[in-house]
């Protein structure tokens, strides 16, 4: 119980910029294919399509390799975009969705029009990459460590959650350099999650907005450690 609350007070304060709907969009791969999910990674909850799935305009998702940048094909199924190719060893993946429709904040005073972009990038290897997303997280090439990154410049005082499937959390701050720590001693899946509100009015495909609000993760597999605990039972999608 006391995880499940500790878990619950992460996600209600992330969510207080953002509207009611929109959660984070994360990235996971098999060793079929990639998927961009919507929803709570650490609730194990996907939202799904017909529902809060079709919310999104036009996601994008770029594969990272030695070879270059490859532009991927998103395709929507029941529970999350399919992307056209999954990342090998030594690539990484970033998507994001740069037109969702701005929306207006009612749990502001007065009404905030605000702007926001979910992203997600997904690694394969502790080693450093160069920042390609507005709000970014990277890996540095040292095991455990990530860099917080806002227009290419380090982000100071950001907090970072770190959750895996079965709701274990921890949380760090990022330091004046935007780096931040975390002991990883689950095998499996982590996500990492970094969010970071820009009070520049603005406007997004004709709409104006007073704020952009930027939601971004970072998705790894960690090898090593103790054997990981079960997945948290899947949650019910929202209508």
């Amino acid at each position: 119980m006391k995880r499940l609350a500790i878990v619950s007070g992460l996600l209600s304060s992330l969510m207080l910029a953002l509207p009611a709907s929109a959660h984070q969009v994360w990235l996971q791969q098999d060793g079929k294919e990639a998927r961009l999910y919507f929803g709570e990674f650490g609730e194990n909850l996907r939202e799904v399509s017909p529902g809060l799935l079709d919310k999104f305009v036009s996601p994008s998702a770029v594969l990272i390799s030695a070879q270059g940048d490859r532009t991927l094909e998103l395709r929507k199924g029941a529970d999350a975009f399919r992307l056209s190719a999954k990342a090998g060893k030594g690539e990484s993946i970033v998507a994001e969705d740069a037109h969702y429709p701005v929306f207006e904040n009612k749990h502001a005073s007065p009404a905030v029009r605000t702007a926001w972009t979910p992203a997600a990038r997904l690694v394969t290897s502790d080693a450093a990459q160069e920042p390609r997303l507005t709000l970014d997280l990277l890996p540095t090439g040292k095991p455990g460590q990530f860099k917080v990154s806002y227009k290419n410049a380090p982000l100071p005082k950001a907090k970072v959650g770190l959750v895996t499937p079965s709701g274990w959390m921890k949380e760090a701050y990022s330091d004046a350099q935007g780096l931040v720590q975390f002991e990883l001693p689950w095998q499996g899946t982590y996500v990492a999650e970094v969010h970071h509100t820009d009070k520049s009015a603005g406007e997004r495909d004709g709409s104006a907005y007073d704020t952009a609000s930027f939601v971004t993760t970072l998705s790894l597999v960690q090898a090593k450690g103790i054997k990981a605990l079960p997945a948290a039972p899947a949650a019910k999608p929202n209508k």
